[in-house]
Protein backbone atom coordinates (compact mmCIF):
# COMPACT_ATOMS: atom_id res chain seq x y z
CA UNK A 1 0.00 0.00 0.00
CA UNK A 2 0.99 3.62 0.19
CA UNK A 3 1.55 5.91 3.13
CA UNK A 4 1.40 9.73 3.08
CA UNK A 5 4.32 11.26 4.96
CA UNK A 6 4.13 14.92 5.94
CA UNK A 7 7.10 16.75 7.35
CA UNK A 8 7.69 20.36 8.30
CA UNK A 9 10.86 22.27 7.48
CA UNK A 10 11.94 25.34 9.52
CA UNK A 11 14.48 27.92 8.41
CA UNK A 12 16.70 29.98 10.72
CA UNK A 13 14.07 32.72 10.94
CA UNK A 14 11.49 30.30 12.31
CA UNK A 15 9.42 30.18 9.16
CA UNK A 16 8.06 26.76 8.29
CA UNK A 17 6.79 24.95 5.30
CA UNK A 18 5.03 21.57 5.25
CA UNK A 19 5.65 19.02 2.56
CA UNK A 20 3.70 15.83 1.93
CA UNK A 21 4.82 12.89 -0.14
CA UNK A 22 3.43 9.46 -0.94
CA UNK A 23 5.60 6.56 0.09
CA UNK A 24 4.72 3.28 -1.62
CA UNK A 25 5.33 0.16 0.42
CA UNK A 26 5.43 -2.99 -1.71
CA UNK A 27 4.47 -6.32 -0.17
CA UNK A 28 6.93 -9.19 0.01
CA UNK A 29 6.08 -12.15 -2.20
CA UNK A 30 4.52 -15.25 -0.70
CA UNK A 31 7.48 -17.63 -0.58
CA UNK A 32 6.61 -21.27 -0.06
CA UNK A 33 7.54 -24.53 -1.76
CA UNK A 34 5.67 -27.81 -1.80
CA UNK A 35 6.60 -31.27 -3.09
CA UNK A 36 4.48 -33.24 -5.52
CA UNK A 37 5.32 -36.52 -3.77
CA UNK A 38 7.41 -38.14 -1.09
CA UNK A 39 10.79 -36.59 -0.37
CA UNK A 40 12.47 -39.84 0.72
CA UNK A 41 12.85 -42.42 -2.04
CA UNK A 42 15.23 -44.93 -3.61
CA UNK A 43 17.94 -44.05 -6.12
CA UNK A 44 16.43 -43.72 -9.57
CA UNK A 45 13.38 -41.83 -8.26
CA UNK A 46 12.72 -38.11 -8.14
CA UNK A 47 10.37 -35.50 -6.71
CA UNK A 48 9.24 -32.16 -8.11
CA UNK A 49 9.38 -29.11 -5.86
CA UNK A 50 7.04 -26.23 -6.78
CA UNK A 51 7.38 -22.64 -5.54
CA UNK A 52 4.55 -20.19 -5.00
CA UNK A 53 3.90 -17.68 -7.79
CA UNK A 54 6.41 -14.92 -8.39
CA UNK A 55 8.17 -13.07 -11.20
CA UNK A 56 11.50 -14.85 -10.85
CA UNK A 57 13.11 -17.63 -8.84
CA UNK A 58 16.61 -18.53 -7.74
CA UNK A 59 16.94 -21.96 -6.15
CA UNK A 60 19.92 -22.76 -3.93
CA UNK A 61 21.04 -25.28 -6.57
CA UNK A 62 21.17 -22.53 -9.24
CA UNK A 63 17.95 -23.33 -11.11
CA UNK A 64 15.68 -20.42 -12.03
CA UNK A 65 12.30 -22.02 -12.81
CA UNK A 66 9.18 -22.12 -10.63
CA UNK A 67 9.48 -25.89 -10.21
CA UNK A 68 12.50 -28.18 -10.11
CA UNK A 69 12.87 -31.95 -10.30
CA UNK A 70 15.22 -33.34 -7.66
CA UNK A 71 16.90 -36.76 -7.81
CA UNK A 72 19.73 -36.18 -5.30
CA UNK A 73 19.82 -35.78 -1.54
CA UNK A 74 19.93 -32.27 -0.14
CA UNK A 75 18.00 -29.37 1.30
CA UNK A 76 16.32 -27.12 -1.25
CA UNK A 77 14.83 -23.61 -1.05
CA UNK A 78 14.30 -20.70 -3.41
CA UNK A 79 14.38 -16.92 -3.34
CA UNK A 80 11.23 -15.56 -4.99
CA UNK A 81 11.06 -12.07 -6.50
CA UNK A 82 7.70 -10.43 -7.21
CA UNK A 83 6.80 -7.84 -9.88
CA UNK A 84 7.73 -4.97 -7.54
CA UNK A 85 11.26 -6.37 -7.16
CA UNK A 86 10.78 -7.49 -3.55
CA UNK A 87 12.32 -10.81 -2.55
CA UNK A 88 11.64 -13.45 0.09
CA UNK A 89 13.20 -16.84 0.88
CA UNK A 90 10.97 -19.90 0.90
CA UNK A 91 10.80 -22.67 3.42
CA UNK A 92 13.37 -25.46 2.95
CA UNK A 93 12.54 -29.04 1.95
CA UNK A 94 14.98 -31.87 2.63
CA UNK A 95 15.17 -34.65 0.05
CA UNK A 96 16.70 -38.02 0.98
CA UNK A 97 17.72 -40.49 -1.75
CA UNK A 98 18.46 -43.97 -0.41
CA UNK A 99 21.02 -46.16 -2.17
CA UNK A 100 20.07 -49.37 -3.92
CA UNK A 101 21.56 -52.57 -2.52
CA UNK A 102 24.33 -54.31 -4.45
CA UNK A 103 23.12 -57.84 -5.06
CA UNK A 104 25.89 -60.41 -5.57
CA UNK A 105 25.23 -64.13 -6.10
CA UNK A 106 27.92 -66.68 -5.34
CA UNK A 107 27.88 -70.44 -5.89
CA UNK A 108 29.53 -72.99 -3.59
CA UNK A 109 30.71 -74.94 -6.62
CA UNK A 110 30.31 -75.25 -10.39
CA UNK A 111 26.97 -74.22 -11.87
CA UNK A 112 27.27 -76.89 -14.56
CA UNK A 113 27.16 -80.43 -13.18
CA UNK A 114 25.82 -83.94 -13.76
CA UNK A 115 22.32 -84.98 -12.78
CA UNK A 116 22.00 -85.95 -9.14
CA UNK A 117 24.24 -83.12 -7.93
CA UNK A 118 23.34 -79.59 -6.83
CA UNK A 119 24.78 -76.16 -6.18
CA UNK A 120 24.10 -73.76 -3.32
CA UNK A 121 23.52 -70.18 -4.47
CA UNK A 122 23.89 -67.40 -1.89
CA UNK A 123 23.07 -63.73 -2.37
CA UNK A 124 24.46 -60.84 -0.36
CA UNK A 125 23.76 -57.13 -0.24
CA UNK A 126 20.38 -56.84 1.44
CA UNK A 127 18.09 -57.80 4.27
CA UNK A 128 15.36 -59.68 2.36
CA UNK A 129 15.41 -61.77 -0.79
CA UNK A 130 13.04 -63.06 -3.44
CA UNK A 131 14.35 -65.66 -5.90
CA UNK A 132 12.69 -66.41 -9.26
CA UNK A 133 12.11 -69.89 -7.83
CA UNK A 134 9.78 -68.35 -5.24
CA UNK A 135 12.15 -68.90 -2.33
CA UNK A 136 12.87 -66.08 0.13
CA UNK A 137 15.95 -67.30 2.01
CA UNK A 138 19.43 -65.89 1.48
CA UNK A 139 20.64 -69.22 0.02
CA UNK A 140 18.90 -71.75 -2.21
CA UNK A 141 19.86 -75.26 -3.32
CA UNK A 142 19.47 -75.80 -7.08
CA UNK A 143 19.51 -79.27 -8.64
CA UNK A 144 17.78 -78.64 -11.99
CA UNK A 145 18.68 -76.57 -15.08
CA UNK A 146 17.41 -73.04 -14.53
CA UNK A 147 18.10 -69.38 -15.18
CA UNK A 148 17.83 -67.86 -11.71
CA UNK A 149 17.19 -64.23 -10.80
CA UNK A 150 16.98 -62.75 -7.32
CA UNK A 151 15.64 -59.44 -6.00
CA UNK A 152 17.42 -58.05 -2.94
CA UNK A 153 15.84 -55.43 -0.68
CA UNK A 154 17.81 -53.39 1.85
CA UNK A 155 16.73 -51.89 5.19
CA UNK A 156 15.52 -48.70 3.45
CA UNK A 157 13.12 -50.70 1.27
CA UNK A 158 15.16 -50.22 -1.90
CA UNK A 159 15.40 -53.20 -4.26
CA UNK A 160 17.84 -54.27 -6.95
CA UNK A 161 18.32 -57.51 -8.84
CA UNK A 162 21.03 -60.00 -9.56
CA UNK A 163 19.95 -61.46 -12.87
CA UNK A 164 20.51 -64.66 -14.72
CA UNK A 165 22.62 -67.11 -12.77
CA UNK A 166 22.57 -70.06 -15.17
CA UNK A 167 22.51 -73.56 -13.67
CA UNK A 168 22.97 -76.37 -16.17
CA UNK A 169 22.40 -80.02 -15.34
CA UNK A 170 23.98 -82.42 -17.84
Amino acid sequence: GSVVITYTVYNLSGCSSSVSTNLNVNALPSATILSNGVTTFCAGGSVTLVASTGSSYLWNNGQITQSITVDTSGTFFTTITNAAGCTANSNAITVTVNALPTAVVTANGPTTFCQGNSVLLTVTGGTSYYWSTGETSQSILVSTSENIDVDVTNANGCTSSAANTVVTVL
